[in-house]
C-alpha cells in the first residue's frame, strides 16, 4: 500500500471518530430529558388515582392503597359514652404556717402536711329530696345509701342545726372560701323561718336549707332534726365525715386544718360517759328496759362528729331510737343521751369520748355561757386553740377543739378582725 493510500485511510478513521464523539453527548442529553418526563407521567397517573379514591366512598378500593380507617373522632365519642365520669383533678397544696402545734395523722406539724384541694369535681348524683317526703321514707333512703365513701376526694358535711338564721355566716364564708368540692353544707331551721342566709348564688350557703320541722329544746324532736340532717347528707356518697353545728358556732382553725383533722382521724368525736346523780342516770326511764339497761345509760354533748358508717347506723336504727322516742320525755333530754347511749351499746370503741366543740359549762345551770363582742380577744382565741392537751390518733396534741360556741351575733366583727391573724383565714 502506498503512502498516499495509508494517509487517506487514517484520515477516514479520524473523521468517523470525530463524528462518533460528536454524536455521544446528544444521546446522553436526549436520555436525560426522557427519564424525568417518564417519571413525571407515572407520578401523575398515581396521583390522579389516589385523588379519585379519596373523594369517592368506594372507588377502586384496595387497588393501590387500602381503604381509609374510620374517623378517630367518632370512635372516641363512642368510647366516652361507655366510660364512667372522670375522677376529679386533685392538687396537693401546703397550708399556711400555723402556730397551733397540731399533730396530724402522720405525726407531723400542721404546717408540713399537704392538703387535698379539688380543682374540678363532677356534680353529685344524689337525687334531690322533695318537701313532701316524710322522715320514715327519708331514713330508708339514707340507710340504703352506700356505707363506703365514693371515689375521689372525701368531703366533710357541715350540719347546721339553727333556731332561725345564721348570724355567723360571713365568718363561715371566709372559712369555706377556695375549698369548694371538699365540703357539703346542710341547714335545718325553724319551718316558720322564711328568710334566706344569702341570695348570692356563689355563697357556700345558697340553697342549702333542707325541709325542716319544729324543734324544741330538750325534746326528742331535737334528735329527729339531727337524724334528718344526717339522712340528707348521706345521700351524697362523697360525704365521709359529719359534724353537727349551731348558729352560734365558730371555727377555731382554717379549713385545711379542720379537714385534715377529721378526714385522717381514726376515731369519731362524741362524748359518752356515765354520770351519777339527777343530771345523769337520774334521767333514765325504767320503761326503756330491757332494750336499754340502767348501766348502759350514757350522757354527752349533742355536738357530735361521725364517720359515714356510724352516720348510716344512726339513721338505720330501728331498735334504740323508737325506745327513746316513746319513753324519753319529761326531764329526759334525749339530745344529750340518745347518741352517747347508742354509741356505747353498739360501737363502744369507736369514739374518742370527747367533742371537738368547746363549750363553757363552768357557771353551772341548764345552758352554757354566752360570749359577747368584748369577750372575744386574741388571747382568748389562742387559749381555745391550744390551751389543753388530748389524744389524737394515739399521739398527744394541743389541738383538741376545732370549733367553739356560744357566741352572740355582735361578736362577729371581732372574729372577722382576728381570723386572719389568729385562725389563719379571712
Amino acid at each position: 500500500m502506498s503512502t498516499k493510500n495509508q494517509k487517506q485511510q487514517q484520515h477516514h478513521v479520524g473523521v468517523q471518530m470525530v463524528v462518533a464523539a460528536m454524536a455521544t453527548p446528544c444521546a446522553i442529553k436526549l436520555l436525560l430529558f426522557a427519564i424525568p418526563l417518564a417519571l413525571g407521567f407515572a407520578l401523575g397517573i398515581v396521583a390522579t388515582l389516589s385523588l379519585v379514591s379519596s373523594t369517592t366512598s368506594s372507588a377502586l378500593p384496595g387497588l393501590f392503597f387500602p381503604p381509609p380507617p374510620p374517623p378517630v373522632a367518632n370512635l372516641s365519642t363512642q368510647v366516652r359514652a361507655l366510660q364512667p365520669p372522670q375522677q376529679p383533678v386533685l392538687q396537693l397544696v401546703a397550708p399556711a404556717a400555723d402556730d397551733s402545734g397540731i399533730i396530724r395523722a402522720d405525726g407531723r406539724h400542721a404546717a408540713a402536711v399537704p392538703v387535698i384541694v379539688e380543682l374540678e369535681r363532677p356534680a353529685t348524683t344524689a337525687a334531690a329530696i322533695s318537701d313532701d317526703v316524710d322522715d320514715e321514707e327519708l331514713m330508708s333512703l339514707a340507710a340504703a345509701a352506700p356505707r363506703a365513701v365514693a371515689a375521689g376526694a372525701p368531703k366533710v358535711a357541715f350540719l347546721f342545726l339553727a333556731k332561725w338564721d345564721l348570724p355567723m355566716a360571713p365568718l363561715w364564708e371566709k372559712f369555706f372560701e377556695s375549698h369548694r368540692g371538699l365540703y357539703s353544707i346542710y341547714v335545718h331551721t325553724d319551718p316558720a323561718f322564711n328568710g334566706s342566709v344569702t341570695e348570692d348564688q356563689q355563697s357556700a350557703f345558697h340553697g342549702r336549707h333542707i325541709p325542716s320541722k319544729e324543734v324544741r329544746w330538750g325534746h326528742i324532736n331535737m334528735v329527729e332534726a339531727e337524724r334528718r340532717l344526717l339522712a340528707h347528707a348521706l345521700l351524697d356518697h362523697s360525704n365521709a365525715r359529719f359534724i353537727l353545728l349551731s348558729e352560734s358556732h365558730v371555727p377555731l382553725f382554717d379549713f385545711p386544718t379542720v379537714y385534715s383533722y377529721l378526714v385522717n382521724s381514726t376515731k369519731v368525736y362524741i362524748e359518752s360517759y356515765d354520770e351519777l346523780g339527777g343530771t345523769g342516770r337520774g334521767r333514765y326511764k325504767r320503761a326503756m328496759s330491757p332494750v336499754v339497761a340502767p348501766w348502759q345509760w350514757r350522757k354527752g354533748s349533742q355536738w357530735f362528729e361521725l364517720d359515714r358508717a356510724l352516720a348510716a347506723d344512726v339513721v338505720a336504727d330501728d331498735v334504740y331510737f323508737p325506745v327513746f322516742n316513746k319513753f324519753c320525755k319529761r326531764n329526759c333530754y334525749a339530745d344529750e343521751h340518745y347518741l352517747p347511749t347508742f354509741l356505747h351499746i353498739r360501737h363502744p370503741t369507736r369514739a374518742a369520748r370527747r367533742s371537738v366543740t368547746w363549750v363553757d359549762w363552768s357557771h353551772g345551770g341548764p345552758h352554757p355561757s354566752r360570749f359577747t363582742r368584748m369577750e372575744v380577744t386574741v388571747d382568748f382565741l389562742r387559749w381555745l386553740r391550744g390551751g389543753r392537751t388530748c389524744e389524737y390518733n394515739g399521739r398527744t396534741t394541743n389541738a383538741c377543739f376545732l370549733f367553739a360556741r356560744k357566741f352572740l351575733p355582735n361578736s362577729l366583727t371581732r372574729f372577722m378582725r382576728f381570723a386572719p391573724k389568729v385562725m389563719g383565714f379571712g
